[in-house]
């Protein structure tokens, strides 16, 4: 058991004869009484720092294990985000693609839509110049036949009726 500086402090010693002057050792045994009291209270300095440190070492290495944990854990995520980013973007690039290809497979269809309508305008058009033309050369043909002679005179007749009257 160490010594205290009450045990320096009681600590009698025998006499003898031609012994130590009693007040010399008193007054050396005051000065190791403080300065034992002086190391002690050092001591326990020393140790309650040692303490307040290493609990700050605990701390700082709580923090650091959990800044790795969160590190790792964001860069968890940021590789998720990374992979579903991915992922979404070749579905968005997947449905642009079989629109543009419903786009292009109904622009082709209204295409050819169009085509054929034009194509039976062509033809009615080629249809109706035809029954035109026909109704012409008809027309044309009564104008160059003989009848037309006879009508003209009965009209000079009823225009001259008309002016008797």
């Amino acid at each position: 058991m160490p010594l205290t500086p009450l045990d320096i402090h009681n600590k009698e010693f025998g006499r003898r004869l031609r012994g130590y002057d009693e007040d010399e050792v008193n007054e050396f045994l005051d000065q190791v009484i403080k300065d034992y009291e002086a190391l002690i209270r050092e001591n326990k300095e020393m140790q309650n720092q040692a303490l307040s440190l290493q609990e700050k070492l605990n701390h700082f290495a709580t923090i650091e294990e959990t800044l790795s944990k969160t590190i790792i854990v964001a860069q968890e995520a940021a590789d998720d985000l990374k992979s579903n980013a991915k992922k979404e973007a070749q579905l968005i690039l997947k449905e642009a693609e079989k629109n543009a290809d419903r786009i292009i497979n109904e622009s082709l269809s209204k295409s050819r839509k169009v085509a054929l309508e034009v194509e039976e305008l062509k033809k009615q058009a080629s249809i109706y110049r035809a029954r035109f033309r026909t109704l012409v050369e008809a027309q044309l043909d009564l104008l160059s036949h003989d009848g037309w002679d006879s009508l003209e005179g009965g009209g000079r007749l009823s225009s001259e009726i008309a002016r008797e009257s």
